[in-house]
This record gives C-alpha cells, sequence and structure tokens, in this order.
C-alpha cells in the first residue's frame, strides 16, 4: 500500500487549549452533547464534522476558512506522520496502550483488494460526507485500518526512539483515554513506515462510509492528485492491545421471554450461568471453540448460556466464513427466521437496537424497555480477516474498535472545489 505523509493542518496551540477543542467522531455526537463541546471552546471540530444551518455544509466551509485566516489553524512546517498512542485503563483496571500512526493512503477500489471492507453501509451517512467533504475540501477525521506485520518494524524501530519525548498533542477525551501525538517527519522515519506497508493489505476496521465517501469523491476529481488519497489511522493487527468489543443485539419486539426461549432451543443447548460475572467469563471461554452466545430475559433473573448446537450454522445460505460468525447465526436463524425480522428492519434498527456498552443492554431488559438482548462474545481478528479476505462482508454493527479516535487532533487539506 502507498502512503505519504500529510500537508497538514492542526490547531495552533499557542491560541487554544488543544483538548477542548478535539471531539469524538461525529455520529456518537447528540444535540446536547454538540452544546457541551462547543461550550468549552467556540473553536471545537464540531463546528466543522456537525455543522448546523440551513446551508450546514457551506456554513462548516466558511468557519474553516475563517479559522485558517485567524491563525487558529496553521500549517506544519513539513509533510509529516503522526503517531498515536491511546492509553486507558480496561474493566478490570489493566492499563492498555494501543499504537498506530496517521498518515495518508491511496485511494483504491475493494476489486484491487489492496483494501479490504468488512461491514456493510447506509447511502444517507454517505451522502452527508460527501457534502461535506465538497464544501471544505478536508479530511477532518481519520479512516481506521489495520495492516499486519509480525516483525512489528515500525513498533521497534520508530515508536522506540519517540516514546521517551514531548508529544506534539498530549489530550484526554470524556471517557479519560490518553491520546499523546508524535510528530514525525524526519525523512528516515517516514520511509521505515512507507516500505514497511508497500507490500501490505488494508482492512477497514472502522469509517467504511467515509472511505466510499472518499472514493467516490477520487473519482469525481481525478485532475486533484491529493484528493487520490484518504488520510488514515493504521494499527498492527499483532498489537495484543487491540481489541475489538461486540456490540449486543436488544430486541425490542413483543415477544414473551417463554416463547422466545423456546425459539431459541431450537438451535443451542441452554445452561445457566451462575452469575453475571461468570455468565460474561463463560461466553468468552465457550466462544473460543464453539458458537456461543449470552441471553437475557425481561421478568427473570437468570443468565443463559446459548451453545449452538452442532450443524445448526451449516444450514445457513451462506459462506462458510460468514457461516462461523455468532452474529450471522443469530441474525439468520433467531431474528429473521424465528423473530421475522426483515433485512431492513435490521438494517434501520426497526424494533431492534444494537448496543456497544454491556451495562445498556442489561439495564434495557432489566428496566423493562425490551423483552431479550443477546450478549455476543468478542469478535476474533482472524475471522474479521477471513471474511474480508473472501470478499464478504459481516452484518451492520458487528465490530467496535475502542478507543474511537478523536477528530481535530489532524486535518488533512484537499483543494476546495467551488460549488457556488
Amino acid at each position: 500500500m502507498e502512503i505519504l505523509p500529510i500537508d497538514a493542518i492542526v490547531y495552533n496551540q499557542n491560541k487554544v487549549r488543544i483538548n477542548d477543542c478535539l471531539a469524538p467522531p461525529y455520529d456518537v455526537i447528540d444535540a446536547d452533547y454538540r452544546q457541551e463541546l462547543l461550550s468549552r471552546n467556540e473553536y471545537n471540530i464540531v463546528n466543522l464534522i456537525l455543522p448546523v444551518g440551513d446551508d450546514c455544509y457551506k456554513n462548516a466551509g466558511k468557519i474553516f476558512d475563517s479559522w485558517k485566516e485567524e491563525k487558529i489553524l496553521i500549517n506544519t512546517q513539513k509533510p509529516s506522520i503522526f503517531y498515536l498512542v491511546q492509553k486507558y485503563r480496561n474493566q478490570k483496571g489493566a492499563l492498555i496502550e494501543r499504537k498506530g500512526f496517521i498518515a495518508r493512503n491511496k485511494i483504491e477500489e475493494f476489486d484491487s483488494k489492496k483494501i479490504l471492507p468488512h461491514e456493510y453501509t447506509m447511502g444517507g451517512p454517505k451522502e452527508d460526507r460527501f457534502n461535506l467533504l465538497c464544501a471544505t475540501g478536508a479530511f477532518f477525521s481519520q479512516i481506521f485500518m489495520v495492516y499486519d506485520d509480525k516483525t512489528k518494524k515500525i513498533e521497534n524501530e520508530v515508536y522506540e526512539k519517540y516514546k521517551g519525548k514531548k508529544p506534539f498533542i498530549d489530550a484526554f477525551d470524556d471517557s479519560g483515554t490518553q491520546h499523546s501525538v508524535y510528530l514525525i517527519d524526519d525523512e528516515d522515519d517516514i520511509k521505515i513506515i512507507q516500505e514497511t506497508l508497500l507490500d501490505k493489505t488494508l482492512l477497514i476496521a472502522d469509517g467504511h462510509h467515509r472511505y466510499e465517501t472518499s472514493m467516490k469523491y477520487a473519482k469525481e476529481h481525478k485532475e486533484n492528485e491529493s484528493a487520490q488519497y484518504v488520510m488514515s489511522y493504521y494499527t498492527n493487527a499483532q498489537d495484543e492491545n487491540l481489541i475489538i468489543y461486540p456490540t449486543h443485539r436488544i430486541i425490542e419486539k413483543e415477544i414473551s421471554p417463554y416463547d422466545l426461549l423456546k425459539k431459541v432451543a431450537k438451535y443451542y443447548n441452554i445452561e445457566i450461568a451462575a452469575t453475571k460475572e461468570d455468565f460474561l467469563n463463560r461466553i468468552e471461554q465457550e466462544n473460543k471453540n464453539q458458537i456461543t452466545t449470552g441471553l437475557v430475559l425481561k421478568d427473570d433473573e437468570r443468565f443463559y448460556i446459548l451453545k449452538l448446537k452442532n450443524g445448526v450454522k451449516e444450514t445457513i445460505e451462506a459462506q462458510k466464513e460468514l457461516q462461523n460468525l455468532d452474529l450471522v447465526v443469530l441474525h439468520e436463524i433467531i431474528l429473521k427466521k424465528e423473530l421475522k425480522y426483515t433485512d431492513s428492519e435490521l438494517m434501520s434498527q426497526e424494533g431492534i437496537k444494537y448496543e456497544k456498552k454491556e451495562k445498556v443492554a442489561f439495564d434495557s431488559v432489566k428496566e423493562n424497555k425490551a423483552c431479550a438482548c443477546f450478549i455476543m462474545a468478542y469478535p476474533k481478528m482472524d475471522d474479521i480477516l477471513n471474511v474480508s479476505r473472501a470478499g464478504l462482508r459481516m452484518p451492520q454493527k458487528s465490530t467496535y474498535f475502542y478507543p474511537k479516535l478523536l477528530s481535530g487532533l489532524v486535518i488533512n487539506p484537499i483543494e476546495k472545489v467551488d460549488n457556488d
């Protein structure tokens, strides 16, 4: 994969407190949180990634231009790559430190097999991001890419040189995750990164909508060389701290717990866990060898372990790479066949919700907001790679790569197109 440094625009830290200007991805920001971000600093990046007004995209373009004129946003001195280290503590208190870097990669069609998607996308978000890109001529957030390098060459030969230095940016998000960014403009270090990824395939971990938006923009602006590249964050599949969280399925359709359990029992062997902690631990342990899912029911204090019966997954009309996924089995056999959800309902989350946080999933049932919740096991990177390499895609919201990347750390400008 062709990797290039970025002629980057960054916040001028002599004029603003960087921590007050960053934001999570646009799609997790509601109206109240948007206002909270703006209350911290009028120059918060949310003005650009989630603009408002009758012509919100044009407004974003004007704001972007004015911030550059005011020197709130400035250019780095040289084209650079930005090494990002994210630190946080998991639920058990262990320190997690995920490493990667921000640069540009050549935009490739999926047919080339150089860049692999793993989830389906929807039209609405792509149109929104395309309009914003046309109005501003810049990428404000990164596509999350995963590459595979067992030698860990970049970590060992580049990061080791910088990790003891003062970060170029050091910020904390609202979840407590620390984001430390090291600016790399040394040509030898950049060359190591470029050569390491030259023969690598990239998997899109997060940002499918934005990547497909960049593909469309590149096709429509073939004369613009900078538009043929997209800003991404790259992390090594061999990083032990690359953790993928599941997304649980909350069932909001009316069905009695007894009837649901009867339907589930056709396909799964059912066991009962002694405690919630035992329940969550057993889902993970059992799923290493056999598809295993958890189930909690309204008006039922028990925790059900669902272990897929032999021969069931082979009845699904799908390639074997998909048959091995717990979510595909759940969607095809329980949600679609037994509970009669349509593909459209699953895609638009009608009568069902996809929830990343375990507590929210449990509480939805406990508080009678839903009749049941399926608790999923942590996705396996090998399964995701196998699906992607086969040219297939997983169900929507199958994976949750945590922590999310902050918007505003680095801005990648491409030539602005005047649509007036």
